[in-house]
């Protein structure tokens, strides 16, 4: 789960996942290099289109190798300003495609920026309607040298307006652009013409919760045999997310916990399989953790890759056997970040640990979400996994101003359905939110996990079962599978708890939330288990 700033990464973090797109074909809708500019004035024109929002700071010029670029500067005795250039892109083109933003960028004394948002700027504008994002590229501040920088986004269904804005936000310092590109990157399609969606289970549907590390043995045969759960999100969690030990401890002391909670699994399986309950193993705390930034740092470190795959076979040996096991989770809400050459992001990290998994397990799920968090809007910039037996998982926290109200500093009081961040939400939003998850489904013939979704539990009336309501029937339409976050772990998602977050006892009569879930529970089948009982 994500809070309001986790949020704001994300949308900066899903421009960073290009990588995983970048040797896809392109198609350019818009390339600039400025070489048509002509010389011989003071301060050359933009091209044609460009807009700049200051006749300060902004200017054509040669660079000491040739060539002509953008230099946007801020003078240290102006104090922090912004100076930008925009362009408006032509959106009938774009809708519903993942875009590419590629430049040449150099860096010199630019200032530290007063939030992590602010800077040096390659970033679109996209508005749907009200509803405005931001995906950007977030560089580094200081000096650097020429540098490629690139983002891909998947621009909205909805998209009625999108600018491509460089420059410089609330700093001061130069930077330099050249190369501006904006390319359209097809999306790749599996051969979904070979009959029936592997599911990696015989089940009607899946329906149960994530569970935290404390759960007890009394609480999953209660949540599976009286709440008639068939289903639970195991987490292998060291102590937090999205930081956790994992941040800073060597792979010895990682490997060291992680046989330990994978023990701690094993032995829990003989009572999920009396309780009627298939597990899903979710990897939430991968080998290095996470950096400040909260990237996975398996992105950003070579060892750190290798120990993940190699931990991946290590689960699938010691699984393969276990008809308790549903799926293999590869990672709780991947962010890359930047990743560095000689790495791989995460399509190709999660492809390779894919075909290793299936090499050695040849029939339980492999299950993906898209790098960042997990999110429905993110998964349009991941293509399907060329590797049987993938299920496409994202959580559902949209919108998150709602769903995360009074957690950390998130003001409180929204309301659903309602106008929430000057956009209104109900059942028919929720569907459009999802509809980049339903595409993946239909033009792939691939099955679809949702693997958290919630509201908190002190949302007001009774808001929060309304978006659990909807959720949930939106899921059942569309035949996915579904884990509520989270049964037993922190009580501010607890459907056993009421609206008063002050009071941290159960109810004594069931909340409208729990009743809701159990309705959807009793209507579970419950998966019918080998007798050679090897878990």
């Amino acid at each position: 789960m994500t809070t309001l700033w986790w949020h704001i990464l994300a949308v900066i973090s899903m421009a960073l996942s290009s990588a995983a797109v970048h040797a896809q074909e392109a198609i350019t809708v818009l390339r600039w290099d400025f070489e048509n500019i002509v010389e011989g004035q003071n301060a050359p024109p933009l091209p044609p289109g460009w807009i700049p929002s200051s006749k300060q700071g902004i200017a054509v010029e040669r660079t000491g190798q040739g060539n002509m670029c953008l230099h946007v500067w801020v003078d240290e005795a102006d104090g922090s300003q912004s100076r930008n250039i925009r362009y408006r892109l032509p959106v009938d083109k774009l809708r519903k495609q993942r875009v590419r933003i590629s430049a040449i960028v150099r860096a010199k004394a630019v200032s530290q920026p007063p939030n992590p948002w602010n800077g040096i700027k390659c970033m679109l504008r996209m508005d749907s309607g009200g509803e405005i994002q931001w995906p950007q590229l977030k560089l580094p501040v200081g000096d650097f040298g020429w540098r490629p920088a690139r983002l891909v986004v998947a621009v909205p269904e909805d998209c009625q307006q999108i600018d491509l804005i460089v420059g410089l936000e609330n700093v001061t310092g130069e930077v330099w652009f050249d190369d501006i590109t904006v390319d359209i990157i097809p999306r790749k399609k599996l051969n979904c013409q070979n009959g029936e969606v592997f599911k990696g289970h015989n089940l009607p549907r899946l329906r149960g919760a994530m569970i935290g590390p404390h759960i007890t043995d009394a609480d999953l045969l209660e949540f599976g045999k009286v709440w008639k759960a068939n289903h639970i999100r195991w987490q292998l969690i060291w102590n937090g997310f999205p930081h956790s030990p994992a941040d800073t401890a060597t792979l010895d002391e990682y490997r060291q916990w992680l046989d330990g909670a994978l023990q701690r699994l094993e032995a829990a399986l003989p009572v999920c399989r009396e309780a009627g309950i298939l597990v899903t193993i979710d990897l939430h705390t991968p080998p290095g953790g996470r950096n400040k930034e909260l990237e996975c740092r398996i992105f950003h470190d070579r060892e750190f890759q290798e120990a993940f795959m190699n931990i991946w076979e290590n689960i699938a040996r010691r699984f393969v056997h276990s008809d308790v096991v549903w799926g293999y989770d590869l990672v709780n809400e991947p962010v890359e970040g930047a990743v560095p050459d000689g790495l791989m992001n995460w399509q190709q990290l999660a492809e390779e640990t894919a075909r290793r998994v299936r090499a050695i397990d040849p029939r339980h799920a492999i299950i993906i979400e898209p790098a960042p968090w997990g999110s429905p809007s993110s998964i349009a910039l991941l293509d399907p996994i060329d590797v049987p037996g993938v299920v496409y998982s994202v959580h559902m926290y949209v919108p998150h101003a709602f769903t995360h109200q009074g957690v950390y500093d998130n003001p409180m009081g929204i309301v659903y359905p309602g106008t929430i961040d000057g956009k209104w939400y109900d059942r028919d939003t929720l569907r459009k939110v999802l509809e980049p998850v339903r595409r993946i489904q239909e033009e792939n013939g691939v099955h679809i996990y949702i693997g958290e979704f919630s509201a908190i539990r002190w949302a007001p009336g009774d808001s929060a079962y309304q978006y659990l309501k909807d959720c949930i029937e939106i899921f059942e339409e569309y035949g996915w599978d579904w884990a509520y976050h989270a049964f037993r772990e922190w009580d501010g998602w607890s459907v056993e708890h009421g609206p008063d977050r002050n009071d941290r006892s159960r109810t004594a009569t069931p909340t409208d939330r729990a009743v809701l879930l159990r309705s959807w529970y009793a209507k579970n089948v419950k998966p019918e288990f080998s007798e050679r009982k090897k878990d």
